[in-house]
């Protein structure tokens, strides 16, 4: 899922209101997906297996301009104002440069073609 070395991941951590968590997740699955039409190389939406109403956003982008396109197009002002309701405010992206990653599925990928 992460990025090349030095390109950027975006985190962005959302509590649902209370008895909203599905709807939330309903409602922005497709936002958190959309990261892919602005440049986006992975993305995920993982929701706490503690606490229900806890989700975070990850997605890797090649540079932080790609990410504030995403984040301030229409498509997800609207989809902001859909959601209004559903999750607690203030929501703030925090953006990393990835410095390393890797996964078993690559390694096992590489050594296969070797």
């Amino acid at each position: 899922m992460l990025g090349e070395r030095g390109s950027g991941m975006i985190e962005i951590r959302w509590v649902s209101n209370p008895f909203r968590a599905e709807k939330f997740e309903r409602a922005w699955l497709p936002a958190a997906e959309a990261t892919l039409d602005y440049g986006a190389t992975s993305w995920a939406l993982v929701r706490s297996g503690e606490d229900g109403q806890h989700f975070v956003q990850y997605a890797t982008f090649p540079d932080k301009l790609a990410f504030e396109r995403y984040w301030y197009s229409e498509e997800l002002a609207a989809a902001r104002a859909e959601a209004a309701g559903l999750f607690q405010v203030p929501v703030q992206p925090v953006w990393y440069y990835v410095a390393g990653s890797g996964s078993l599925a690559e390694e096992a990928v590489e050594a296969a073609s070797d």
